[in-house]
């Protein structure tokens, strides 16, 4: 039964292993974090006590005791929106820290990556990681320039104390795209739509092993400047106290208390257009006592929040300030009535600060002028019902309903200035900028992971949210419903290793603009009329990989994207390349 099990899973996977990336003619996702996930350090931070178990060796003469955490079934292979997507083939089964491989394809692609690190003999952990991606566009659909190059380089470093375990990292990252989107009239094929964006990241943590009072403390901080003088400096501070397992008498309820502080501040500076600048302060508290036995438990919670908000721009008389407390409500249930059948549900809420650098990751075709402002959820409420079959199902479904303020999504813009002569890179009706809108929003998730066989698994999930605004009829450029499904199979004794991966999603609503020239004499009148009900279609993504490792060192990798070949638009104007081949060689040591 085994083997005809095998045998079917290799008629449906065909190839494909590792990062299921897309080369289309979209974004290189540089918002993917590039270090080897084993040297992510950061943890999900709940009021439920979890064991550390990295303690130092002079620690560790006791029995060390490992927890299995539930994580959700979700895949973070996404479609990207420009020309490229992150392309990392790598053996999920044995995590390799020091390799290079470098592969070429169709569309002019090539993708270079390479990772090294090494401890030293204090203990100390250090290590680079660098990432290159480019491609030539669609030459054949555009007569202008439609290519993109980007790329990453970081370093990082881990140590180990007596208390506690420290990591620092820093990254380097470049897109240097173009704004080819250009539907409402023929530009010159020579025509400039250059944008390049480079931002500089420095992060610190230091987690102690133990969750007596101080718990950890995090420090970001970026640099964020780009081809239009934009520039954008962001940092925060965030220190989580805790004091765990205290037990209430003989009930086997034991009391979690956590506290969490935090101060971020954001200063964003435009300089086209309007000219808009933004500067905010955000101070945060998040008190919450959680209550559990077993696995069922029940955490009560509030989060505060002061915002110092200011905003310019040309078209202000003043500076426009805004001092403001937040309130949201934190609450969450899990009964566990068995490991299959767990039944939660809760409240939730929080304030979220638009940056530029987020915008970018979004929707990297926007104007480099926008105007900045929070977005507010005032309260999600949620329930689900989620559970663990016998280690071979995992599964979670849960449904939501909340109220917010400024929901932010992105409008088309128009042409700004309607005469033949020479033009911005930004005004040909092929940026966007962000609105904002208050409204209501209900959402369906579910995930699922399937692990019929030891070397296989099959994973799914599916989202729909509906948004009901209070301006406008549709939200912009949000689909309806998305889904993915994939597969990952090992065979010859972990030497192969097959996948795929296919995302989907509904059409989505947009705004676009259609331009006319009217003969007048002696001059030509360009007169631009607006449709708010235009439709960006849907799309199917199929995506196959491959790797085989020839030798314990050396290894070759295939990757097929986007293979029924749709040249499918992320936003109005934006195509993506068709069916995509790379194929590559990759060196560990």
């Amino acid at each position: 039964m085994n083997r005809r099990i095998q045998l079917l899973s290799i008629l449906f996977l065909g190839i494909s292993p590792f990062a299921f990336s897309q080369i289309k003619e979209e974004k290189l996702i540089l918002n993917k974090k590039r270090e080897p996930e084993v040297k992510k350090i950061e943890k999900k931070k709940t009021s439920v006590e979890t064991i550390k178990n990295y303690p130092p060796e002079e620690k560790s003469q006791n029995p060390v005791k490992y927890n299995i955490t539930d994580v959700p079934a979700v895949s973070d292979f996404k479609t990207s929106t420009i020309q490229g997507e992150d392309v990392t083939p790598k053996f999920d089964a044995t995590a390799q820290n020091n390799y290079f491989q470098f592969g070429m394809g169709n569309y002019g692609k090539i993708l270079a990556d390479a990772n090294i690190s090494t401890t030293l003999e204090n203990k100390i952990e250090v290590g680079g990681d660098v990432h290159v991606l480019s491609t030539n566009g669609l030459k054949k659909d555009y007569a202008w320039d439609s290519k993109q190059n980007s790329a990453t380089l970081g370093a990082f470093l881990n140590a180990y104390g007596e208390k506690g375990k420290f990591n620092a990292n820093a990254e380097y990252g470049l897109n240097n795209y173009n704004y080819y989107g250009i539907y409402a009239l023929e530009p010159a094929s020579d025509v400039d739509l250059k944008q390049k964006v480079n931002q500089f990241k420095v992060n610190g943590y230091y987690d102690f092993y133990s969750n007596e009072i101080l718990n950890d403390v995090r420090v970001k901080s970026s640099f964020l400047k780009d081809h239009f003088e934009a520039q954008e400096n962001q940092a925060s501070i965030l220190a989580n106290f805790s004091k765990h397992a205290v037990e209430l008498g003989k009930s086997d309820v034991v009391l979690n208390a956590d506290l969490g502080v935090g101060l971020e501040t954001v200063k964003t500076d435009f300089a086209i257009r309007d000219r808009n600048s933004a500067n905010f302060f955000n101070t945060s508290l998040s008190p919450k006592v959680t209550f559990a036995k077993g696995e069922t438990y029940l955490m009560l919670g509030s989060s505060f929040n002061f915002l110092n908000a200011k905003n310019s721009n040309d078209l202000m008389a003043e500076e426009m300030k805004n001092n403001k407390t937040y309130w949201f409500p934190q609450a969450e249930f899990q009964l566990a009535a068995s490991k299959e059948f767990k039944f939660y549900g809760g409240v939730d809420g929080g304030l979220k600060l638009n940056t530029y650098g987020d915008l970018l990751q979004d929707n990297p075709f926007i104007l480099s002028d926008q105007m900045l402002r929070p977005t507010e959820t005032k309260y999600h409420f949620y329930a689900g019902i989620r559970g663990d079959f016998d280690e071979m199902i995992k599964y979670d479904f849960s449904a939501g309903f909340g109220k917010m303020r400024d929901i932010m999504f992105f409008k088309a813009n128009d042409l700004f200035s309607y005469d033949a002569q020479e033009r911005s890179a930004y005004n040909f009706a092929n940026t966007f900028s962000a609105i904002y809108d208050d409204g209501n929003v209900s959402d369906i998730k579910g995930s699922i992971q399937y692990f019929p066989l030891a070397n296989l698994i099959l994973d799914g999930e599916v989202l729909f949210r509906k948004y009901d605004l209070k301006n406008y009829e549709d939200i912009y450029n949000v689909p309806l419903l998305s889904a993915s499904i994939g597969a990952k199979y090992t065979m010859l004794d972990k030497k192969l290793l097959l996948g795929f991966k296919g995302i989907f999603a509904s059409d989505r609503t947009t705004n676009s603009y259609t331009l006319e020239a009217i003969q007048t004499t002696p001059n030509i009148i360009y007169q631009s009329t607006e449709d708010r009900n235009d439709k960006v279609g849907g799309y199917a993504d199929l995506n196959l990989s491959a790797e085989y490792k020839i030798h314990k060192n050396f290894s070759i990798f295939a990757l097929g994207n986007n293979l029924l070949s749709s040249k499918y638009q992320t936003y109005k104007g934006y195509k993506v390349l068709g069916a995509q081949i790379l194929g590559g060689v990759k060196i560990t040591f």
